[in-house]
């Protein structure tokens, strides 16, 4: 590995000597452009060198440089290509600097009118600002403008899970009108599908939750709305286990809540997402009791 980053460094070096030769009055004259060819089939070559020793940063240098050169030579499609090689590199390393890589090939994307490539890597760059960054305010905001491209593409499967992905943020941040907002919607979308209409339950559930995170009295008229919008939704554990927790609430009874979200997570595990809203609930029947 050690000999591909020797090799990679010395096709850098000659790729840099092409472009300083190209340059000048007697480049311009003998072969100008050619120069900048064979620039950046060395910086190609470079690139693919350096990956192969794992030297990410260096690969993603590599790219960047070959994607400037292509944004010069006006082949903007080349360009955003090896924006999003670099990306995908400094991504290993670097998850800022991946970033950057990632809003330059965005912008020539926006530019062309592709839409539907800007909104994956507007997903890319939420899931860095989520998994590696832990920014959640700035995944929201990749998230939403990745939606509203794959929406305006009619691709409203994937603007959906971006959507979703924006909802959960918000209600851990406890911003329950927002997530409540976007989990209506996105059931009222899905029942429209034959395909989706199952998954609707979810949503609605997920939607009732954050309602008792806020009001018990509005929460049993959303869950009977969502009864009403798909009465299948009446027979589901989950809406059955909204009912008896809207009872243990109305009795204060904080021991029967707890039973009941332990008999419900012995047969349908919680993740951690409705772990956290079903303690804030519990926490309002006696909030200066619990812990």
């Amino acid at each position: 590995m050690a000999d591909a980053e020797q090799k990679a460094m010395q096709l850098m070096a000659e790729a840099e000597k092409k472009l300083s030769s190209s340059k000048g009055f007697l480049g311009s004259l003998f072969g100008g452009p050619s120069k900048v060819d064979e620039a950046m089939d060395l910086y190609q070559q470079a690139a693919n060198k350096f990956k192969m020793a794992k030297k990410w940063n260096s690969a993603g240098h590599a790219f960047t440089e070959l994607a400037s050169l292509h944004a010069k030579a006006g082949s903007r499609l080349d360009a955003a290509t090896n924006y999003v090689e670099a990306g995908n590199c400094y991504k290993k390393t670097d998850p800022n600097e991946s970033v950057n890589s990632l809003l330059k090939a965005i912008e020539i994307y926006t530019d062309m009118g592709k839409f539907t490539m800007a909104a994956k890597h507007h997903q890319s760059i939420a899931d860095i600002y989520e998994t590696e960054v832990a920014d959640i305010e700035k995944a929201i905001q990749h998230y939403e403008q990745a939606s509203d491209y794959f929406r305006g593409e009619e691709n409203n499967s994937s603007a959906n899970k971006c959507l979703l992905k924006v909802a959960m943020f918000a209600a851990q941040m406890e911003n329950y009108e927002k997530a409540i907002q976007i989990y209506e919607k996105v059931a009222t979308s899905s029942l429209e599908s034959s395909l989706l209409k199952y998954s609707a339950k979810e949503y609605m559930f997920r939607a009732a939750l954050c309602h008792l995170c806020i009001d018990l009295t509005n929460a049993k008229i959303a869950v009977e709305k969502y009864e009403e919008m798909y009465p299948a939704f009446q027979d589901s554990r989950e809406c059955k286990l909204l009912k008896a927790l809207t009872n243990h609430l109305e009795e204060q009874n904080v021991d029967a809540f707890t039973d009941t979200v332990k008999d419900y997570d012995s047969i349908s595990r919680l993740d951690q997402w409705y772990t956290t809203m079903l303690l804030r609930i519990k926490k309002s029947i006696n909030p200066e009791d619990i812990c």
